[in-house]
């Protein structure tokens, strides 16, 4: 086997949950031009179908899952769905998450719980869910997408359940990672920093002083700079990391 052929995920299924846009899609779009067949779970059917087309004219096996993440019905049929049309998981990544921004002296409840229900709980009940049939077959690679809000309070803007909610994230991703090493699940996770993607938004140029000015790289990230990171924790190329937060920040929290 050539260096080469470890980053392969020919013969492997991979679920990637939000995957019908920005960092989602194109990690799934990677993972099927490394030869996996990939299931989008989304509840926007038109960009679920979008995507699945596109995933297909790679030359793989794909199909989309019309779920809530945060329902573990829709989850558990979720992965019925997928065992059914594709196979069993090889691969799950937990990218579905949402964020706004809010003043925590006036955040309602509602708001605190709607940000955890999606980027907590949900990445806790896939993982269980999805983990369980991994165990009893011994393999598996699930991978969060945390962010560098889990490992500093952003500025100028406030949106403290979003950090909190990744920092929790982080910490899920080690602690499954150290409880299930021994049944051949590894769990990582990536923690991007500001990566601009199709839409439209006007805080990446309002915020740009403190968002890409004061990077060492003085730029923000593309999804597709993402998604081989995704890549190569999926594949074989990682074989021995589990429990890792990996940086993609081009540097911003280096100060």
């Amino acid at each position: 086997m050539s260096i080469f052929d470890k980053f392969s995920l020919h013969g492997k299924i991979a679920v990637v949950t939000g995957g019908n846009r920005s960092i989602g899609k194109a990690i799934a779009v990677g993972f099927a031009e490394a030869g996996a067949a990939v299931a989008i779970v989304a509840r926007d059917e038109t960009r679920n179908d979008e995507t699945v087309a596109e995933l297909r004219k790679l030359g793989v096996k794909a199909t989309a899952v019309r779920a809530d993440v945060s329902e573990r019905a829709d989850i558990a049929n979720m992965v019925e769905t997928v065992t059914r049309e594709l196979g069993p998981i090889d691969v799950l990544v937990n990218n579905a998450g949402i964020g706004f921004h809010a003043d925590a002296l006036t955040m309602t409840d509602e708001e605190w719980q709607r940000v955890f229900a999606i980027n907590l709980d949900a990445v806790w009940k896939v993982s269980q869910i999805v983990g369980q049939q991994m165990a009893a077959r011994g393999t598996g690679s699930i991978i969060n997408i945390g962010s560098i809000s889990g490992l500093i309070v952003n500025r100028p803007q406030w949106h403290s359940p979003y950090g909190i909610s990744k920092a929790a994230v982080h910490h899920l991703t080690k602690s499954l990672a150290a409880e299930w090493a021994s049944k051949g699940i590894r769990v990582n996770a990536i923690a991007p920093g500001y990566v601009k993607t199709e839409i439209a938004n006007t805080e990446y140029e309002d915020y740009r002083h403190y968002w890409r000015d004061e990077v060492p790289m003085q730029r923000y990230a593309t999804p597709d700079e993402i998604a081989p990171i995704a890549l190569m924790l999926a594949s074989d190329a990682s074989s021995f990391i589990t429990g890792s937060i990996l940086v993609a920040d081009g540097g911003y929290t280096l100060w």
